[in-house]
């Protein structure tokens, strides 16, 4: 019996992956991935911890912002290849974060880069808020 409870456990938390990725890939505003990050991380959104993760160096050479700049409503550039990077904000492009596996696939790389590791559900909420929030 307490074999068979430990499989159920693991299928319902590999269900609930399932259907949180799932939801991620079912976004088409930024709006609704936020909710997703919300959803996933059990915590409401602060875009104040958003800026401030951001902007701060987290063991690593870089921050977000050493590409993106402290302002994303502008334009940015690889520190490495200097490749222009198009404003980061929603407001200043609207084609960001509408595309949640594309949206995933540079949160894994920029936070491997700038933090070491992936970031958790709640950080890409703190810091979508906050770019969902530059005018």
């Amino acid at each position: 019996m307490k074999r068979l409870s430990r499989h159920l456990w693991v299928a319902a938390g590999a269900a609930i992956v399932v259907a949180v990725a799932s939801t991620a890939e079912s976004a088409a505003t930024p709006q609704e991935l936020l909710a997703s990050y919300v959803q996933t991380s059990a915590q409401r959104a602060d875009a104040l911890a958003g800026q401030s993760f951001f902007t701060a160096k987290h063991g690593r050479d870089w921050s977000c912002a050493t590409c993106h700049t402290a302002t994303p409503s502008t334009a940015g550039k690889h520190a490495t290849t200097l490749k222009s990077i198009a404003p980061l904000a929603p407001s200043a492009d609207a084609a960001r974060f509408t595309d949640a596996p594309k949206a995933e696939k540079w949160f894994r790389r920029n936070c491997n880069d700038v933090a070491g590791r992936e970031c958790t559900a709640s950080e890409k909420a703190n810091v979508l808020a906050w770019l969902i929030s530059i005018k």
